[in-house]
């Protein structure tokens, strides 16, 4: 099973220009509300591969990586994707 799940993020953009995550929409349409985000660095996922910027972020009191993964190439309005590692069941 694949560990990378992309993902629908709601985000706001502060007055800096900096991507803030609001809210995430899993898979199967369940949403999640971004209590908190607490770390924004560049960063590599361990479980799934690849690299961007890991969002900390606290999710109903956990502790979680959000991924936005940026297109090799800007080409009209895609600049990247979010996703997260998904957790072995």
């Amino acid at each position: 099973m694949d560990a990378k799940v992309y993902v629908q993020v709601n985000a706001d953009f502060n007055t800096d220009g900096a991507m803030i995550p609001r809210e995430l929409i899993w898979e199967n349409g369940e949403k999640y509300v971004i209590d908190r985000v607490t770390d924004i660095r560049q960063a590599a996922a361990r479980k799934a591969g690849g690299q961007g910027d890991r969002y900390t972020i606290e999710v109903r009191g956990h502790k979680s990586y959000l991924f936005f993964e940026r297109a090799p190439q800007l080409t009209g309005n895609v600049i990247g994707r979010w996703f997260v590692e998904r957790k072995a069941s």
